[in-house]
């Protein structure tokens, strides 16, 4: 009766991180420190760091300096090829040229630049010899010492513009997810007799009824105890559909009220509640890295190095030769310009965040970029049936009893056998059964059996109450139910003694359908479901939803075992990198959640176990969010190889050009600001609502 009942083996341990997928799976997250920083940048943006020796200047240029610059430098550049025709030619017309023309470059060399050069100066004798502060001052310096004053004024403006872009990109990213933490609210009105008193959320103990108004968010997790309403629950699903909220249901924390005074009983302190792991699996979200990452820190660490020793080699061994001397100079400036690996090593991790971001804000939490990556590499994707394809919201529609025993015995005692299960059948059992026989009837001991079933002691009687197997695991004499295979079928034993069977009906979601056909249509290979239901329900349920692949009457082991077949057949014929998905409800189906390339709970936001033991959890009891999770996974990392490739390519063109004298300083300034200012922007996509 119970699909899964296995403890969780999925362990996460959050820090500063780099994701370890070992050829296992069994989710042992081992995060070492990161900190996209590798290669010495402590250029800190909440998680997005550039890698490339990046330290932050003494004191930021403010943008009205920029642009002052910006209009002194386009005034330089037009007193130098327009000359002062308004002054009389004379002796001091030509002094007076060059004097203004130095002064309009300088002046905004001299603003731009003064915090670059005390910089890089500082970070030489700190060991940062690579620093990007010291390439740009050297740059400069260099085309300055060669005369060439607008493109060492171009430089530093153009370096300076950079940096504003790159703050603009980072700290829009932080706000993203900043917006996530608005979510919580900082007190709550909690009734204390006839009084209300305003707390702070995290003074609020459990078991305290808050009170909350027209227009208030939810504090803290709870359940209903007086009034209904209308919740706003977008900020957390994405969904604009309002959802009715009565007496008795379950609410989380960071919902807007709509509409009625809602009394709330919390069942959680403000630090265990569903926003707040919600807003610590979106901020450690960013520092599982992924290969990508992982490669353009290593590539970031060999790269500048290597350019800048050839950029040295240019200078100095044309020459030896008998080239000119300044001529080589001038191409290993530009060489030097060029070869800041910013764009890349800024944008990947950028492009990333905005990706989890972009998830998180449709209900869809992504504990980190790897598994952003393996969603995007799906091409089986595994689903359990009950509660995910299905409501899991079941009907007893029949009950068939024996040896003289009642109906409404039946179900009282296998309610009380089941009465401390959150499986949906045991809700649907709970849901139906009178309380006026509760006291008649008390559950002693209660034993779930992974695949089985319940074993329990309910008023000193041993009950059974399970599957065909569990009857068969205990020897008990059964009769099998003809009437009834397209429902769920709990077979009951008293004493060893066989008392009947109670059939109930589960339905299939109304967005399941939907979901299947989007997963098609987004190339997903196989679409595959277990269960351990009868044959004939799982075949039902799945005709009617269009999968081909179907096994049913599983245990937890043979649900494993299965999984494991299909990731050795995905390896065997698919490509590199190929990977395999599971849906589950989080609990019960951990070991498979565990196995999987990445293993996502359905529903799981209110869910402990839940958020626990999944890669992903999609907030809102929808698949259909799967692949919406997967278009925007694909796009993230679309973008993160546009930006790879683009940058490589173009600075790789530049960095050519250069060395055989065919480009310029201004275009090997585009080769490091303008390469990184595209790339950036174009990570931003992804940030856009």
């Amino acid at each position: 009766m119970k699909d899964e009942l296995n403890q969780n083996e999925h362990k996460h341990e959050h820090g500063c991180c780099c994701h370890n997928h070992g050829s296992n799976h069994h989710h042992e997250h081992e995060h070492e420190c990161s900190e996209h920083q590798t290669h010495e940048h402590n250029h800190s943006h909440g998680g997005i760091e550039c890698g490339c020796h990046h330290h932050h200047q003494e004191k930021e240029v403010s943008v009205k300096t920029i642009i002052f610059s910006a209009i002194l430098f386009a005034l330089g550049i037009i007193v130098e090829h327009f000359g002062l025709s308004f002054i009389p030619k004379g002796a001091y017309q030509e002094t007076i040229h060059q004097g203004l023309s130095l002064l309009l470059f300088f002046l905004p060399y001299l603003l731009c630049g003064k915090s670059i050069l005390i910089s890089a100066v500082k970070n030489l004798f700190e060991g940062h010899v690579l620093d990007e502060q010291f390439l740009m001052a050297v740059s400069s310096i260099g085309a300055i010492i060669l005369k060439q004053y607008p493109e060492a004024v171009a430089i530093i403006i153009l370096f300076q513009v950079g940096e504003k872009f790159e703050h603009y990109a980072v700290q829009k990213s932080r706000n993203s997810i900043a917006e996530i933490a608005k979510l919580r609210p900082e007190v709550a009105f909690v009734k204390e007799g006839t009084q209300i008193i305003e707390r702070k959320i995290d003074q609020v103990e459990i078991g305290s009824i808050i009170v909350v108004r027209p227009g208030e968010r939810i504090p803290l997790d709870g359940i209903v105890v007086n009034g209904e309403s209308f919740l706003d629950t977008s900020a957390l699903t994405g969904e604009s559909v309002p959802r009715k909220v009565m007496i008795d249901d379950e609410i989380l924390s960071g919902c807007i009220n709509k509409q009625g005074v809602l009394e709330i009983q919390t069942t959680k302190k403000s630090a265990d509640s569903a926003l707040s792991r919600i807003l610590e699996l979106v901020e450690n979200a960013t520092e599982n890295k992924t290969k990508q990452e992982q490669f353009v820190t290593r590539f970031a660490k060999i790269y500048t190095p290597i350019v800048c020793i050839a950029a040295v080699m240019l200078a100095v061994i044309p020459p030896v030769f008998g080239a000119d001397f300044k001529t080589w100079i001038y191409r290993s400036l530009m060489f030097l310009v060029v070869s800041c690996p910013c764009a890349i090593v800024l944008s990947i991790p950028l492009s990333f965040c905005g990706g989890i971001t972009a998830a998180a804000r449709k209900g869809i939490l992504i504990k980190g970029s790897i598994y952003l990556e393996t969603l995007a590499k799906t091409k089986i994707a595994v689903f359990d049936k009950t509660g995910t394809l299905t409501k899991g919201v079941f009907n007893v529609s029949d009950v068939h009893t024996m040896n003289d025993f009642s109906q409404e015995e039946l179900i009282a005692i296998a309610t009380h056998a089941e009465y401390y299960s959150t499986h949906p059948i045991s809700s649907s059992l709970k849901a139906i059964h009178h309380s006026a026989c509760c006291e008649q009837y008390k559950p002693e001991f209660v034993d779930e059996l992974a695949g089985f079933g319940i074993k329990a002691i309910v008023n000193g009687k041993e009950v059974l109450a399970g599957n065909l197997k569990l009857m068969e695991k205990f020897d008990v004499e059964y009769e099998k139910c003809e009437e009834h295979q397209n429902g769920t079928i709990v077979h009951l034993a008293i004493d060893k003694k066989y008392a009947g069977h109670i059939v109930i009906s589960d339905e299939v979601k109304e967005d399941s359908l939907q979901a299947i056909n989007d997963l098609k249509k987004c190339g997903v290979k196989d679409i595959v479901m277990l269960t351990g239901d009868n044959k004939a329900t799982a075949e039902n349920v799945a005709q009617e939803l269009g999968i081909t692949h179907v096994y049913s009457e599983l245990l937890s082991q043979d649900k494993l075992s299965k999984v494991e077949e299909l990731l050795a057949d995905l390896n065997k014929s698919g490509k590199k990198g190929d990977s395999l998905i599971f849906t589950g409800d989080g609990i019960n189906d951990s070991p498979v959640l565990a196995r999987a390339d990445a293993g996502i709970a359905m529903g799981g936001v209110g869910s402990d176990a839940a958020i626990e033991a999944a890669d992903i959890i999609i907030m809102e009891d929808k698949p259909s969010k799967i692949a919406e999770g997967i278009k925007i996974s694909r796009k993230t990392v679309g973008i993160v190889y546009q930006n790879l490739i683009g940058s490589l390519g173009i600075k790789g063109i530049i960095l050519i050009l250069s060395a055989f004298g065919i480009s310029n300083m201004w275009l090997a300034v585009f080769g490091d600001v303008g390469v990184t200012i595209l790339a950036v922007l174009n990570a931003l996509r992804l940030l856009r609502k």
